[in-house]
């Protein structure tokens, strides 16, 4: 999922962790045989990370160019340019190229190649491999969502690349040694007259695949600690040779996690830096921030580490800048410094746009085909607050979908989540794009049993949503929520009545909870089927109870069947799905 969870808090590490906007200068040290400067020269690295399937600057939902409130620009021809103009810049001296990771999961262009023409059954280039090739990258880290479509896809991926793709701890259950490329050592020409500096480049994958991929991975792979791995692997690479160490790592700088304490931590980069001497710079992603600079010192040894994030969906490209100097045959980083820069300020590139052209063209022609005609406009902008129709048309399906399949005799319910606050169902013809924007991600549907005391504690973990309001407080509907909680970590069930206090505690919300249409509260040890996402089934957002064995799992795409129960029905009407069944209250009294 888009970036599943630590897009939330960035939390500050104790003292040894410092934002800085100043470059890091090394002390200058007084030689009275060497009063001269001693010479130096210059290593740049650009970065990017959680790109997303995006190559051209497009919106596949709304079938035009990209734009937001920033006027943000996203894909990887953007990038390309900015990359080509530094490079042009620097002719003669060194320049790398890193990712890390999610990339090949998040559009409906990479959506398309791993589903409606997978590139495991028609062995075609896939569309961000062509990218990546043009851009010359030098390395990728695999992020979690690279797990997303099952591993031969990745697998094919990697060999479509001309260049290596890292995840030092992801180890193969078999063997128990690492399933992909853990690091690689580039030997990197500064320039004339400069002895060949080698640069060690260590990828690091996100251990939430564990969780979020379990039914691709469970069995095959393991995924270790991010700094266990790291202070394993540095040392390696320095006797092996390395001068600098540069990590590529999919997880944020928070130190928090969005799941509990049984897997590694989720977002430890900043730990790393931390914790592991040795590491000079840390390019990181997963958590979709634009971090230009920060610095982390070690506690080992009280080096400053250089960290920065890029953005995300090719919006910024990182900069980091490094000053070398040699002495008695050995490279030591003098200053450092990084930036981000935004892809707006420049056209896309036409070489990567070429490469991409056809591929990009067939996703436009497919999202725009016409798959029913609405009765009416139906609008996702309220559904985090109202209980809106079309949330309900996602309910209705997977209901639907699941009572067929079991023919079960127990209640079924159904859990969704307002993934867009933009997604519309126009009046009229409605198109694949309209349903892919309302439901973004590649989930599964699957189902599970819950008892109706299971039921209400998934509501009141859901309602932590909320901030609390006071009856008669003013509500502003764009601040009603706590901004820690994404919005696809909100949960509505259908196929109950409940009331949802936001004037209450957290964990005392939930004060009506009912059977359709009665005033017959659920028992606590009632039983009913829950048709859920397998994002969250597998313990994605860390909601309590539904970490359990299926009752149903027919790997079917929920956005295909959304698809698929339009086309069959050849109109969207609200009648036919729309039963609002909760709300939010305080002290009993509407909030809305």
């Amino acid at each position: 999922m888009t970036n599943p969870s630590g897009t939330t808090r960035r939390t500050v590490l104790s003292a040894a962790a410092a934002a800085a906007a100043a470059p890091f200068v090394a002390p200058a040290v007084a030689d009275a045989h060497h009063p001269s400067a001693p010479k130096t020269w210059d290593l740049t690295l650009l970065g990017t990370s959680d790109t997303h399937g995006n190559v051209y600057n497009w919106d596949y939902y709304k079938d035009a160019e990209y734009d937001d409130s920033a006027h943000n620009d996203v894909g990887l021809a953007k990038v390309a340019t900015l990359v080509d103009r530094i490079r042009a810049e620097r002719r003669g001296k060194a320049t790398l190229v890193l990712d890390a990771g999610d990339t090949i999961q998040g559009t409906p262009l990479a959506t398309y190649y791993a589903k409606q023409e997978p590139i495991t059954t028609t062995h075609e280039k896939h569309p961000m491999a062509r990218a990546m090739n043009v851009i010359e990258y030098d390395a990728v880290t695999l992020g979690n969502h690279e797990f997303n479509y099952g591993l031969p896809l990745l697998d094919l991926w990697i060999r479509q690349l001309g260049f290596p793709a890292l995840a030092a701890n992801a180890v193969n259950l078999k063997t128990g040694r690492p399933a992909f490329a853990p690091y690689v050592i580039k030997k990197v020409d500064l320039g004339k007259g400069a002895p060949t500096l080698r640069v060690g480049i260590l990828g690091l994958t996100n251990p939430g695949v564990a969780i979020w991929d379990r039914a691709n991975v469970e069995g095959k792979l393991r995924f270790d600690d991010l700094v266990a791995t790291a202070a394993k692997y540095v040392p390696e690479m320095r006797r092996r040779g390395a001068d600098v160490i540069l990590i590529s790592a999919h997880g944020g700088d928070s130190g928090t996690s969005s799941y509990g304490p049984e897997l590694p931590n989720e977002n430890p980069s900043a730990l790393i830096a931390q914790q592991v001497p040795g590491i000079d710079a840390i390019l990181f992603g997963h958590a979709h921030n634009d971090i230009p600079q920060r610095f982390v010192t070690n506690t080992a040894t009280g080096a400053q580490v250089l960290l920065s994030e890029p953005s995300k969906w090719g919006q910024r490209l990182t900069r980091m800048d490094f000053t070398l100097s040699r002495e008695r045959n050995r490279w030591t980083i003098t200053a450092k410094q990084a930036t981000t820069l935004n892809t707006n300020t420049v056209e896309a590139d036409p070489k990567v746009l070429a490469a991409v052209r056809a591929q990009h063209a067939k996703t436009v022609a497919y999202v725009n085909q016409v798959v029913a005609t609405s009765t009416e406009t139906l609008s996702a902008a309220e559904s985090r607050y109202k209980d809106t129709a079309i949330l309900d048309y996602i309910n209705k399906v997977q209901t639907d979908t699941v009572t067929a399949a079991l023919g079960t005799a127990l209640p079924v319910l159904s859990i969704a989540a307002p993934f867009s606050r933009t997604a519309v169902f126009p009046a009229g013809e409605v198109r694949i794009k309209d349903v892919a924007g309302l439901y973004i991600y590649d989930n599964t549907l699957e189902a599970v049993v819950l008892t109706g005391a299971e039921v209400r504690a998934y509501l009141e973990y859901s309602a932590k949503y909320f901030v609390t309001l006071a009856p008669g407080a003013p509500v502003d509907p764009a601040a009603i929520n706590d901004p820690s909680v994404p919005d696809y970590n909100y949960d509505t069930i259908s196929g109950v009545d409940y009331d949802i206090d936001i004037s209450r505690p957290v964990g005392q919300r939930i004060t009506r909870l009912v059977h359709p249409g009665t005033d017959t509260p659920v028992g606590d040890a009632e039983q009913f089927v829950v048709a859920v996402n397998n994002y969250r089934r597998s313990g994605g957002g860390n909601f309590p109870g539904i970490v359990k064995t299926q009752v149903y799992n027919a790997q079917q795409e929920i956005r295909q069947l959304l698809i698929d129960w339009a086309q069959a029905k050849g109109a969207i009407d609200p009648a036919d799905f729309f039963t609002p069944n909760w709300k939010l209250v305080r002290a009993g009294v509407p909030v809305f």
